[in-house]
């Protein structure tokens, strides 16, 4: 038998350990942090449903009680160009502090919109007010809300979104056609005008009433103006409480419509009207630099109105400014400091 060389097995085995899927067990400080990011997950839950709570509850208390603020444009022939271009400016201020604040009125209403001021915000960013939420404007005067004509209809009404009323042969206008809801009315005897001149100090804003702001930028050269405007519609007309709150101020500063129409939300968010006017009106802005006295040598405060040479100044240097806080259609960026307003409402210090 022939010899068979058998090869000899290698000496060297390879041995391969099975693959695991097993992971390394977490140290304790790993599942700490592991627990402590699902509980702060659970709580984003939690605080999301909640905030959504909240907002629910807002919305049923806007709709249960309902409050409205009301801007008379009735003014145009009293005011110039550059002061049209003032108010437009604070309407857009207006609307917006209303959609960023914690108690907003439920609706913002605007009368009397048939001239300049109409035209201004028109030409304004595509006729961006056309598409605010919340408001009414109206072609009439405000005494359609105690009138009810059938007449005349809103230049604009909506709850939801506001637009102009159009041509319904014209196809791409009628696609802006806005969905119509009943116009805002209420009692004469529930409607307030504002105005300084007035015998009466606002104490509280009730819900049942509607309170007018005049919208008017002059400088404070129309006296009485708001006043007997609404001696002539036979409504009521009432001052900010300015004497009893800010009695120390020492001159005259003057406001806008926004700023004015802010110290309402304030406090409509408060119920105090001393926290409301500090929140508006630092008293520290008010030191006294000379030529802050009327005639009489008393000390004056103008609320919904403002400087009319600041605003020219203003405009001039700018005219983007007005288009891009006009241009709203949710939310505006914070409002810059404004200088240019309405007349409307002087607030005497001394009354």
């Amino acid at each position: 038998m022939d010899d068979t060389t058998v090869p000899e097995a290698s000496s060297s085995t390879t041995t391969t350990n099975p693959p695991t899927d097993a992971a390394p067990p977490l140290s304790k400080n790993a599942q700490k942090k592991l627990l402590k990011a699902a509980r702060l997950a659970d709580l984003k839950k939690e605080r999301r449903a909640a905030e959504k709570d909240r907002r629910k509850q807002k919305k049923r208390e806007r709709a249960e009680q309902e409050k409205y603020e009301g801007v008379d444009l009735g003014f145009d022939e009293l005011m110039s160009e550059n002061e049209v271009k003032s108010l437009t400016s604070q309407l857009a201020f207006t609307y917006s502090a209303n959609r960023k604040a914690i108690c907003p009125f439920s609706s913002l209403l605007f009368t009397s919109l048939n001239g300049r001021t109409f035209t201004r915000l028109e030409g304004m960013s595509d006729a961006a007010y056309s598409r605010w939420i919340d408001t009414e404007w109206w072609e009439d005067d405000y005494q359609r809300l105690w009138k009810g004509s059938e007449e005349t209809e809103a230049v604009q009404t909506n709850g939801e979104t506001s637009e102009p009323k159009e041509d319904a042969t014209d196809a791409t206008n009628a696609k802006k056609a806005p969905k119509q809801k009943k116009l805002q009315t209420a009692p004469r005897e529930n409607i307030v005008y504002l105005t300084a001149d007035s015998s009466e100090e606002l104490t509280e804003l009730k819900e049942d009433e509607t309170y007018i702001i005049g919208g008017i930028c002059d400088h404070n050269r129309y006296k009485n103006l708001c006043l007997k405007k609404s001696e002539d519609t036979n409504i009521r007309s009432a001052r900010l409480p300015i004497s009893t709150y800010l009695a120390e101020l020492k001159t005259r500063k003057v406001l806008t419509v926004n700023q004015t129409f802010e110290i309402l939300l304030k406090w409509v968010e408060t119920r105090d009207w001393e926290q409301a006017l500090q929140a508006v009106v630092p008293k520290r802005k008010f030191e006294d630099k000379g030529g802050g006295h009327d005639a009489e040598g008393e000390s004056k405060v103008v609320f919904g109105a403002a400087e009319v040479e600041e605003g020219r100044r203003e405009d001039d240097e700018d005219d983007s400014k007005a288009p891009e806080t006009i241009e709203i259609d949710v939310s505006i960026a914070d409002e810059p400091s404004m200088s240019t307003g309405s007349q409307g409402n002087v607030l005497d210090a001394s009354s």
